[in-house]
């Protein structure tokens, strides 16, 4: 990419408003040194002793990370936190935010906070290393009058914002932000407005979305369209168009080491080999990172390949940010592609 045609799209970041629509979650670090490890005088179990405490927006908060970092120029959160300690924690994190919009965000005592806690072992010369995590979830449907809430925002913000982002991060159907009733309303802002950019990921797989642009893994693509694990790029691609001809978006998968492959409904399709890896890595956080700037570069007009190019090396940026989950700028970026 020419360092021209990269600023002509990155300098329009600032102006745009682009929408987070998903499971927003705390990500909480605890930083323990192993030179304080003591045993429990009461269980005689090993004692770890946080030296530190960080906490920052994960999941959807991760993407929302990423577009700040890049310098979109407003982003509302539309999702939930409980009105609990760790409601509060996010919140905060969130309010620190440049350019983040919160009326749309949603606290209420029928849900529990999505937390990931993540004890991090540090040693002086290596790389930290993380122990179980500890989770909270829910596990009870989503309130239909939360849902409500949800679906009326994306319909509002359809009219107004450059690009919407869906992500579904929860393992049980129903129990997180993206329901039922939300894709109805994203399928409605869709055929509203079917030149704005809505960009879909799920863990649950993207089976029965709306038509909205799709992003995925290889695996979700080989569980949407019966492809074999590892299969040929040659054959990834061509699976990849059929879907976008079938779906009529854009369709994005990422590879790993092999790259990513974007796919249009009418046939064109464009691959973009990975970033040469440039010493340890740590995988957290780079597909969210790869769907905040495909999202931002379509919305900023940047064609197929273009997107799919800044996209890989805002991934690249990230796989090589260690013990944290990363984000990317658009100096970073330009290091690696203008």
């Amino acid at each position: 990419m020419s360092p021209d045609r990269f600023e002509a799209i990155t300098s329009r970041y600032p102006r745009l408003k682009v929408a987070v629509v998903g499971d927003f979650c705390l990500d909480r670090y605890f930083d323990i040194d192993p030179r304080k490890a003591e045993t429990s005088l009461e269980t005689g179990l090993p004692v770890h002793n946080v030296t530190w405490v960080r906490c920052q927006p994960g999941a959807a908060g991760t993407i929302l990370n990423n577009l700040v970092a890049l310098g979109v120029g407003a982003i509302p959160a539309v999702g939930f936190a409980g009105q609990d300690g760790e409601g509060w924690e996010l919140l905060r994190a969130l309010e620190r935010q440049r350019g983040v919009r919160l009326d749309r965000f949603i606290q209420t005592s029928a849900r529990s906070t999505f937390t990931y806690t993540k004890p991090l072992l540090r040693q002086e010369g290596k790389a930290p290393v993380e122990l179980n995590r500890l989770d909270i979830k829910n596990w009870t449907p989503t309130p239909p009058a939360v849902s409500s809430a949800v679906a009326r925002a994306v319909e509002d913000l359809a009219r107004e914002v450059d690009a919407m982002i869906l992500l579904d991060q929860v393992d049980l159907a129903e129990t997180g932000v993206v329901t039922r009733r939300v894709l109805e309303s994203a399928r409605a802002a869709a055929l509203l407005r079917p030149e704005l950019p809505i960009l879909a990921d799920s863990r649950q797989g993207l089976s029965g979305y709306p038509p909205v642009i799709l992003k995925m893994n290889e695996a979700e693509l080989g569980v949407m369209t019966a492809a074999a694990p590892g299969a040929p790029l040659a054959d990834v691609q061509a699976r990849a168009a059929d879907l976008a001809r079938r779906h009529g978006r854009l369709v994005f998968v990422t590879l790993a080491e092999r790259g990513m492959v974007g796919a249009a409904p009418d046939g064109s399709m464009e691959h973009v080999p990975a970033f040469p890896v440039r010493g340890e890595i740590d995988i957290v956080g780079a597909g969210d990172a790869v769907t905040a700037s495909l999202a931002a570069a379509l919305a900023a007009g940047a064609s197929l390949r273009e997107a799919l190019a800044l996209a890989s090396a805002a991934a690249s940026v990230v796989i090589h940010q260690l013990g944290t989950t990363g984000t990317a700028t658009v100096d970073q970026i330009r290091a690696l592609v203008a």
